[in-house]
């Protein structure tokens, strides 16, 4: 099989593939790796590559014989290295798979490398100092986002259809807005983060993936979904399997409009053009959309506070645990600045002040919730602007503290995190590229509390209604007709 010919499947149309014996589950490892050949010096997506030592037997899952990356954090892989983008944790190997890594096998996926992610996921662009800058594949002078950033940088390129990402502020759906890609966070619940972990950020955090077809993102969210015996939050059982929702007609929506961030920067106008055509093509569809005001039920300072002591105290008792079990420093030499400064700033959050920042996330996400009476879904950009270039997230880092640190960050991404405070599902669906410079732009799509199958029904619709399979970026694996090497 040519490049060529791999990058014009998903992964559910590889998988068939393999299914009829049309090609092997070893000649599609083989093309994936020579794509990443042919794009990572370029962009820089993949820590590390293996030979995988599991082949499954075609037809025996779903995505039986699909390459596949993970994440260098969150999913443990018996006998690999799990880094977490720090030099805090470079070499330290995972001794056990952990839940979700069991269900990527049993769905059949053959993972065969590592993408790259910002040091301990706490950045919104993919620039650790561990293994250097992931560059976005449409302009490699611009973020890919993160923290999934290598993921959608991978995925985008055009070396897998389908990868591994995590998402605690947006960092499933930032990175597949600035790459063209589709991409949902689930409910909070619906996949489990065990055994080694329990409650990622109090529960902001949660896995999914990055993916070129809504399907895709569906059949393997089929595949993860569903509770560990002891998971802390646990999400409704679907009506039906995701993959059938997405060829389901989502009905005539109530969808809200949301174009101003919560207390970020204002949107930009290539996005609100984007945000505009979103609008008409929804009401082509037969949807009734209206402007619409969300308020979080809280100030917007208080907001950000309680934020920054739910992250910046859960990120410091991790990276005390790491330290230890480690037998390293806590200092410069194994942190970035702001790592460093949130973890200070952490170490110094108190018990009640932890107590009193969640219940602030129960108000926001029961103020969240009513909206849901009035609306099906609520659309916004998923971020104000187009990708950033290079460095700007780090720009005088220096000077901030750990609050500072995370209102930088959610000026650059104000749309997204307050969906991970209340556990709702939400999604980036890649249709519109601007007229300018080509860059894509994501439109960021939210349901209420377990109702993931209106977004995929909904994603669907807009998929088959406005295309976007057909845009490649300047990085694409796909421009090279080489045959990839046997084995």
């Amino acid at each position: 099989m040519k490049i060529s010919e791999y990058v014009g499947f998903d992964a559910v149309g590889l998988a068939g593939l393999v299914a009829k014996g049309e090609v092997t589950s070893a000649e599609l490892q083989a093309v994936a790796r020579a794509a990443a050949q042919a794009v990572e010096p370029r962009i820089n997506a993949i820590v590390e590559t293996w030979q995988p030592d599991d082949e499954p037997s075609p037809g025996s899952a779903p995505l039986a014989g699909v390459p596949f990356l993970i994440k260098d954090l969150a999913v443990a892989m018996a006998g690999r290295r799990m880094e977490l983008g720090s030099r805090l944790a470079a070499g330290h190997v995972s001794a056990a798979d952990s839940f979700l890594m069991s269900r990527l096998r049993r769905a059949g996926l053959v993972t065969f490398g590592r993408t790259s992610t910002p040091e301990l996921a706490y950045n919104t662009t993919t620039e650790p100092e561990l293994y250097g800058v992931t560059r976005n594949p449409w302009d490699p002078e611009r973020s890919a986002g993160g923290s999934s950033g290598g993921a959608g940088a991978a995925v985008a390129a055009g070396v897998v259809p389908i990868a591994h990402a995590t998402d605690a502020a947006g960092s499933i759906r930032i990175p597949a807005s600035y790459n063209g890609l589709f991409g949902l966070k689930p409910t909070r619940g619906r996949v489990s983060v065990g055994p080694f972990f329990d409650e990622i950020f109090n529960g902001l955090a949660v896995h999914g993936s990055v993916s070129r077809t809504v399907r895709d993102s569906a059949v393997l969210l089929d595949q993860i979904r569903g509770p560990e015996a002891g998971d802390p939050y646990v999400a409704p059982e679907p009506p039906r399997p995701y993959a059938d929702e997405v060829a389901l007609p989502p009905g005539s929506l109530r969808i809200g409009v949301l174009a101003q961030g919560w207390g970020g920067h204002r949107t930009t106008a290539p996005v609100r053009d984007a945000l505009a055509h979103t609008v008409r093509l929804l009401e082509a569809l037969g949807h009734r959309v209206e402007e619409a005001e969300v308020e979080l039920g809280v100030d917007q300072e208080e907001f950000l506070l309680a934020n920054a002591r739910q992250w910046t105290a859960n990120l410091a008792a991790q990276i005390d645990e790491l330290a230890e079990a480690l037998g390293r420093p806590v200092d410069s030499s194994t942190l970035e600045p702001s790592t460093l400064a949130s973890y200070h700033y952490g170490r110094r959050v108190t018990g009640t002040e932890l107590v009193t920042a969640l219940a602030l996330r129960n108000r926001v996400s029961r103020s969240m919730a009513g909206y849901f009476g009035a609306y099906d879904v609520l659309l916004t950009p998923t971020v104000p602007d187009l990708p950033v270039p290079l460095g700007t997230h780090t720009r005088g880092v220096a000077e901030l503290d750990g609050l500072g640190w995370l209102r930088r960050l959610f000026d650059l991404a104000p749309f997204t995190a307050v969906f991970n405070v209340t556990g709702m599902p939400a999604m980036s669906v890649p249709l519109v590229a601007d007229a300018a410079t080509g860059l894509p732009i994501g439109m960021q799509f939210a349901a209420g509390f377990g109702l993931e199958g209106c977004l995929f029904r909904l994603a669907g619709q807009l998929e088959r209604a406005n295309p976007w399979a057909g845009r490649t970026p300047a990085v694409w694996a796909g421009r090279s007709s080489c045959t990839a090497p046997a084995g």
